[in-house]
């Protein structure tokens, strides 16, 4: 039966508010360079008014992967939770614009106790790294009756984000989902998402990969975190033959793609200027996908990934300002 979408992205919704400041306001606020920390409403509202002006968009790292991969020219779909208050409009009606479908039942703000759409802020230094503070809100709401088994049994990929891996209502929707997907004959993949979400989870990950995970993402020190290494090449060797396909990348020293046989090494795309590091590893992951479900082989898949990526950093904000279809030739 032939595919609906090329990959449907489950993962938080989450609004970006991205300022540039230096150094200093990192270490006045007690921030954690380079790292993506949970915290709670107290602390995002007081970090907010601190930030400054900024750059609000929509995020999330598996919306920024389906949004990606629909500005190639793919047919994406995304579920994730927001609430129907102002910031949860403005996600839906990003990620639709671009082309994704997203149609999870969003929450009632009316109901006691209902969190607001998530906010991500993003502090990007002039080194392009970004140091991120997310209060989760809605996305913690997901749960196993927001996974459409219709649209999974659609979908070519189904992408699953590690930062929502926290929850234990989110853990059992990832394992529907895998489930729904393996029984209509669909890949799984998963992307690690950030190192300190792996030390979290290491072992629950594990798992997953081992029993459920056919395409592996994830960056170096992300996978040389899972597997308690300090050197790449036993990362590689760790990691080989533990899924049909793990790609991983490697800033500017490109990406590493490995089957059981095969180790395909691919360059990073060029780059005029980078600026923001944000999004990196979710544009990457859009141009693979977009490349592997079309079957053009895992060199190509990856080299449609480093454009993708090289795209996102060279400005601010998470999603690609050009349509990437026009860059990939």
């Amino acid at each position: 039966m032939s595919a609906r979408y090329d990959a449907t992205c489950i993962g938080n919704a989450i609004v970006d508010v991205i300022t540039k400041n230096d150094e200093a306001f990192i270490t006045r606020h007690g921030l954690v360079k380079g790292a993506m920390t949970l915290i709670d409403a107290e602390r995002a509202e007081a970090l907010y008014a601190a930030m400054g002006p900024g750059l609000e968009a929509s995020g999330g790292s598996a919306g920024n992967t389906a949004a990606g991969l629909a500005s190639l020219g793919g047919n994406a779909a995304f579920i994730g939770k927001v609430t129907a208050d102002q910031l949860g409009a403005v996600y839906r009606h990003d990620i639709r614009a671009v082309g994704v479908d997203f149609d999870s039942r969003p929450l009632d703000p009316a109901v006691p106790g209902t969190p607001p759409t998530a906010r991500s802020l993003i502090i990007v230094t002039p080194d392009a790294q970004r140091t991120m503070n997310t209060y989760l809100g809605a996305c913690v709401e997901l749960t196993p009756d927001d996974v459409d088994e219709a649209v999974i049994s659609g979908s070519q990929v189904t992408y699953l984000e590690g930062y929502l891996w926290d929850r234990p209502t989110a853990k059992e929707a990832f394992i529907k989902a895998a489930q729904v997907a393996h029984s209509a004959g669909r890949k799984v993949s998963l992307t690690l998402s950030d190192s300190f979400c792996v030390e979290r989870h290491r072992d629950s990950f594990l798992s997953l990969i081992d029993s459920h995970v056919d395409v592996l993402f994830a960056n170096e020190a992300e996978i040389k975190a899972l597997y308690q290494v300090t050197d790449f090449d036993a990362a590689v060797a760790a990691v080989r033959g533990r899924c049909e396909v793990a790609a991983i990348t490697r800033s500017e020293r490109g990406s590493v793609i490995l089957t059981d046989g095969e180790t395909h090494v691919v360059e990073a795309a060029p780059l005029a200027q980078l600026v923001d590091t944000t999004g990196a590893g979710d544009l990457y992951a859009s141009g693979f996908l977009y490349g592997f479900t079309r079957g053009l082989g895992l060199a190509e898949s990856g080299r449609i990934g480093s454009i993708a990526a090289a795209e996102v950093i060279s400005h601010v904000g998470p999603r690609p300002l050009v349509p990437l279809r026009s860059l990939i030739g």
